[in-house]
């Protein structure tokens, strides 16, 4: 299993994830159908499959073109906001794709339709996480609140095994440690971090384990956040951080 990370936009990311066991590839959110296409026909493998992160459009708006651009194709996604979509996700369901296992995770907060791919191939575990989370940091809450967020965050993305790499959807990392900085200033492992990954321009993947240790919105059981936020209820400190990061 190998993830390709394509460039799209100003921010973002679409991917192409390669399985080579099964000599195919699946992509997760083309929003520039041709750049997508282009690194897909490099690899000379059959593609069949669209995930879908969520729906906007930064997100879901290529699904149209690419679907034109190949017919047939499968397209997976929350609700029925998805553009093309061909299978609408329950919270938990799993599939399997060549020869990977695709569980979906509803993660609620950013917006409703949001889903979250965590994939298993036979010694690697991924995480493609949209707008949900993202390296030391989280969505804003468009859809939500604050305990939608906890509940994505703490109550199922947290407890994916750790080793498991996180795939965001938009390279925020940089000003997201900044942030994470201001609010847990004495977080050896998160200063490290920052300072790693202000030497580069493509920061993906991380961990579920390293979030855990860096990202505040991961860490809000903690008396850093507590004490940054004011608050002392978990779901509390998750929404005043939010808040005060949406004016950071």
């Amino acid at each position: 299993m190998k993830v390709i990370p394509v460039p799209c936009l100003s921010d973002n990311y679409a991917y192409v994830l390669v399985d080579e066991d099964a000599n195919q590839v699946i992509a997760i959110d083309p929003v520039e159908p041709k750049k997508v296409m282009a690194v897909i026909k490099d690899t000379k493998m059959t593609f069949n499959t669209v995930l879908t992160t969520h729906h906007h459009m930064d997100h879901s708006g290529g699904n149209n073109q690419i679907t034109t651009m190949v017919p047939g194709l499968k397209v997976y996604g929350g609700d029925s906001r998805i553009p093309q979509m061909t299978h609408q996700l329950k919270d938990g369901e799993e599939f399997t794709l060549g020869s990977l296992r695709v569980r979906a995770i509803q993660t609620f907060g950013h917006t409703t339709s949001s889903i979250c791919y965590y994939i298993r191939s036979k010694k690697e575990r991924i995480v493609f996480t949209g707008d949900t989370l993202f390296v030391g940091g989280c969505g804003r809450l468009f859809e939500g609140t604050p305990e939608d967020m906890y509940e994505s965050l703490i109550g199922k993305l947290a407890k994916l095994p750790g080793d498991t790499e996180v795939y965001a959807g938009h390279e925020y990392t940089n000003s997201n440690l900044r942030f994470a900085r201001s609010v847990d200033p004495d977080n050896l492992k998160l200063k490290q971090k920052a300072e790693r990954c202000a030497e580069l321009s493509y920061t993906m993947p991380s961990t579920i384990a390293d979030e855990l240790a860096t990202n505040p919105f991961m860490r809000v059981d903690q008396p850093a956040l507590q004490i940054a936020s004011s608050k002392t209820n978990p779901i509390e400190v998750l929404g005043e951080i939010r808040r005060m990061k949406d004016n950071f």
